[in-house]
């Protein structure tokens, strides 16, 4: 007799963002009790210290051409590496040869430090904005192609078969078949590609270019001002959650529609 499996009832969508928020307050609430706790301001500001530093930033500093200049950079990093991890990756999952030949490529990339990957890009080509590009792209790629190698490995052969049987065109099958089969490994590349750009962007700032969030942190560090890093980054922090919950959610449920169908 098989055991007995305890199913529980999905939230629904009103359930779940009050539950979001109010994870959000529990955070805040902890933010203004450790500040309380150490009473020391400039250690650790309150929130609403962070809040009036953002607001000061926002309409009387560069808070927002240096948060362009990040955006910028982390959309161009962010979509090469998305094209080239990806079409690595299912090359890999789906051709044994291509797998072994970049097998111990992926290996070495993946446990590069990113560090080392900066400072080379740097003294190779220069403090400049191509390199800069190149550095995040080349950190990010082999998580890409990781991820998606796993999700094109777990396509389901029959249906490729079944495509070749009927002669199916290599377009339509990619678009059919492929596609819909990759797309959660694709969202999860995607959401882990997205933080881990946006963070590595602000490291090769912070090194080497004269604009973005990252060269005002150094600059904000330079003089201890704790809560002008805390508001540079929350304000990056909801742009990228605006972008999960307006961008990458949608897509991620219309990828998935076929399943539900």
């Amino acid at each position: 007799m098989s055991p007995a499996i305890t199913t529980f009832p999905r939230e629904t969508a009103s359930g779940a963002r009050w539950i979001k928020w109010s994870s959000l307050l529990v955070l805040a609430a902890i933010w203004h009790l450790t500040s309380l706790t150490l009473n020391d301001p400039a250690l650790v500001p309150s929130p609403w210290t962070t809040l009036i530093s953002f607001h000061h930033h926002l309409f009387e500093g560069n808070l927002l051409p240096n948060l362009a200049a990040t955006l910028a950079r982390v959309a161009v990093a962010f979509a090469l590496a998305m094209v080239l991890g990806s079409a690595l990756g299912i090359l890999m999952g789906r051709s044994l040869l291509v797998d072994n030949l970049f097998g111990g490529w992926l290996v070495i990339a993946l446990n590069m430090p990113a560090l080392v990957t900066m400072v080379l890009c740097y003294v190779w080509f220069g403090l400049n904005e191509s390199a800069a590009i190149l550095a995040v792209t080349i950190n990010k790629a082999p998580l890409v192609a990781a991820i998606t190698r796993e999700g094109a490995r777990a396509i389901d052969s029959s249906l490729l078969e079944m495509t070749r049987v009927f002669g199916v065109s290599p377009l339509r099958v990619l678009q059919r078949v492929v596609l819909p089969q990759i797309a959660p490994s694709f969202m999860a590349a995607a959401r882990a590609g997205l933080a881990l750009t946006w963070k590595i962007v602000l490291v090769v700032e912070l090194l080497g270019r004269p604009s973005g969030i990252g060269f005002e942190i150094r600059t904000f560090f330079n003089y201890f001002d704790i809560a002008s890093i805390l508001a540079y980054s929350l304000a990056f922090v909801a742009v990228v959650m605006a972008i999960e919950g307006l961008v990458l959610q949608p897509l991620e449920h219309r990828a998935q529609r076929w399943r539900r169908t």
